[in-house]
């Protein structure tokens, strides 16, 4: 027999009517059930996803520092310090978002590697919680990333995997995974997704509430630097959200894309060689990079950002990175900003990480002169801003 199946397009229409031989004989069809539990691998994924949310709960949060600036500007800088974190950096928040991302999506697994393309921090923090969990770790990286970084992901385990063009740890890394079986990270792609930007004492959380007692505790501007952007993007999704009136800047350093593409609207943006000032700065606009958050970005000198870093250590006898360098000149430049339009309020940048690491970089003379780079006109732009509360003319 036939049954019949009819279809009416219009009330006036005669109905169309087709067939589906159906054969009586025919058994149902059977429900299709694979089942694919293990408890052997859940068992070891609470265990996992455990230790590493026990790490974030026994880790007190960083410290706020204060630039000393002159009391009657009416204007107070801060600088969040990331490099009191257990492995030294800013990366650490992301490392331990990243690996409860990669565990709870099924991604990270017992004895399988993990692999991340990476500049050098976030690899010493994923180096980390890899040993924590019980994994092998595999770091992609350029082969100029400094020797200390090195040293740090071997200490906590890791493998380093040196490639001499950086535009090709992307794929070296997904090659690794798929000839090991592990996991590429993938920092670049999942940073800004990892993250939960609405609060969980994230970086912009913690932020809030370590200003709540001072006398501006709703700052006039927040700077952070970019290397994958899921930093300014969780600041700025997390100042929108809480609807604070704060502006959030992006400060860029020479041979990164990041500003050209913004200023531009172009996500096609490349940048030829990679950028002297590691852990921030790309190639390429990363998926991570999310420039309709923020709203406004500095295409800072590499010479500009070793000359702050080096005034952070007379002011307040703390050596950081270069990328720590880079946004506080931005601060510095909307600092003067501030003072020159009568405005008193607070800005805050970040201590990236710890200048122990770029000894034989940013504090050697002898590799600003390798590099072609005189620091001593950005020198005295701050000692000026600092004296005066002016900023140069042809900076502004």
């Amino acid at each position: 027999m036939c049954d019949r199946i009819e279809r009416f397009r219009h009330k006036d229409e005669e109905p169309a009517v087709s067939t589906i031989q159906h054969d009586p004989a025919d058994e149902p069809m059977a429900t299709l059930d694979v089942d694919r539990s293990d408890e052997e691998y859940r068992s070891w994924l609470k265990e996992a996803v455990r230790k590493v949310q026990a790490d974030a709960n026994r880790s007190a949060d960083t410290h706020l520092l204060r630039f000393p600036l002159p009391e009657h500007w009416g204007i107070d800088l801060y600088l969040k310090d990331e490099s009191t974190h257990p492995t030294g950096s800013l990366k650490h928040r992301l490392a331990r978002s990243l690996f409860l991302y990669g565990l709870c999506n099924g991604w990270i697994r017992p004895d399988r590697p993990v692999i991340e393309a990476s500049s050098g921090s976030t690899a010493v923090s994923e180096a980390y919680f890899a040993k924590l969990i019980g994994v092998p770790f595999i770091a992609v990286m350029p082969r100029t990333t400094s020797a200390e970084k090195g040293r740090l992901i071997e200490f906590h385990g890791g493998r380093c995997h040196f490639v001499d063009d950086s535009r090709t740890m992307y794929a070296e890394s997904a090659r690794l995974a798929v000839e090991t079986g592990g996991h590429y990270m993938d920092q670049f792609t999942y940073a800004e997704r990892a993250t939960d930007w609405r609060g969980n004492n994230n970086i912009a959380e913690s932020m809030f509430q370590q200003l709540r007692l001072e006398r501006y505790p709703e700052p006039a501007w927040i700077v952070a630097t970019a290397g994958t952007g899921g930093t300014s993007a969780t600041i700025a999704r997390y100042v929108h959200y809480m609807q604070h009136d704060t502006r959030i800047c992006v400060a860029d350093p020479e041979n990164s894309c990041f500003f050209d593409g913004w200023t531009k609207h172009d996500p096609d943006a490349t940048s030829d060689c990679g950028s002297r000032i590691e852990g921030i700065g790309r190639p390429r606009m990363e998926p991570s990079f999310v420039p309709g958050a923020i709203d406004r970005m500095m295409k800072v000198p590499d010479a500009a950002s070793v000359a702050a870093v080096r005034a952070l250590d007379r002011a307040i006898g703390r050596k950081a990175g270069g990328s720590t360098g880079t946004g506080l000149w931005s601060a510095l430049r909307i600092v003067a900003e501030m003072v020159a339009a009568g405005r008193t309020g607070s800005v805050v940048t970040l201590i990236c990480d710890p200048g122990d690491r770029y000894l034989d970089k940013y504090y050697s003379d002898a590799w600003l002169a390798e590099q072609g780079l005189d620091i001593t006109p950005y020198e005295q732009t701050i000692e000026g801003l600092l004296a005066t509360g002016e900023w140069p003319a042809q900076e502004r």
